[in-house]
This record gives C-alpha cells, sequence and structure tokens, in this order.
C-alpha cells in the first residue's frame, strides 16, 4: 500500500481515500487504512462499496461506525469495528457493534485490531464466530 503520509504543526496524517481527505494518523487509523486497503486488494471488495465513518442515530445520540461494507443496493451488509493494536478486542467491543446493529441490523461483523481479527455472522441467538473472511462476491450471495 502506497500511504500518502504528510506532517501539519509536527503531526502525522494520511489520506484516506474512502474520505478523500488527509486524517489524523493514529494507531487506530493506521489499523482502518491497512485492513480496508487488504480487503480491496486480497478478497475485492469495491472501494464505493466501503461507507468509511458511517453516522447512524442510537437513541438519539449520533455515532459513527468505524466501516460498513454495503451490498449492490447500498444496503448496510457488514459493520467493521476497528481498534488501535494496543486495544484488546474484549466483550466491551462486541457489545459495542451489537449497539450499532440494533440500527443497522446486518448479517456479519467484523472487528480488527490489526493483531486479531474476528469475523462473525449475526443469528438470533447473538453471533457465530466464522473462520475467515469471504470476499466481496461471497459475503453478498450468502
Amino acid at each position: 500500500m502506497a500511504e500518502k503520509i504528510k506532517q501539519i504543526n509536527g503531526k502525522d496524517f494520511i489520506f484516506c481515500p474512502w474520505r478523500q481527505k488527509y486524517v489524523r494518523l493514529t494507531p487506530e487509523e493506521w489499523v482502518r487504512q491497512h485492513f480496508l486497503q487488504w480487503l480491496v486488494s486480497e478478497l475485492h471488495y469495491p472501494m464505493s462499496r466501503i461507507a468509511v465513518e458511517h453516522p447512524i442515530k442510537v437513541a438519539d445520540v449520533n455515532k459513527r461506525c468505524d466501516a460498513v461494507v454495503l451490498n449492490s443496493y447500498l444496503e448496510p451488509l457488514c459493520i467493521i469495528e476497528f481498534k488501535a493494536d494496543s486495544i484488546s478486542l474484549t466483550q466491551r467491543v462486541f457489545d459495542q457493534v451489537a449497539v450499532y446493529n440494533r440500527r443497522l441490523n446486518v448479517p456479519y461483523f467484523i472487528l480488527s485490531n490489526g493483531r486479531t481479527t474476528y469475523f462473525c455472522r449475526v443469528t438470533p441467538e447473538g453471533y457465530e464466530y466464522q473462520s475467515q473472511i469471504p470476499n466481496y462476491e461471497q459475503l453478498w450471495r450468502e
């Protein structure tokens, strides 16, 4: 991945192709940019079907999903939540996605801190861990 990184007032910024602007290069943003580029380059997720910082309203509070994969009808298909590599993917992170999913009602979600990644299918009982992340066509067709 050829990152575009620049410094502004002594702080690092990275160009986000999804938002078409430079954003602060935090540890979480580093994970987001690399993970999304991997989805595009290796699993053939169309860039145009990934919404970054997707706004949602939860109990009259404006929130943002780190990323949402959309189907061909531009409906939410998968929530992606990123954490910095120093943050463990605890039950609290799973609960955060569950709150977002009450609003979006997607069939899948992904959690990643760059070291550990979980791909889960949402079920009526909760969620099931899946062994691998499918390519875009497989995800959309399932």
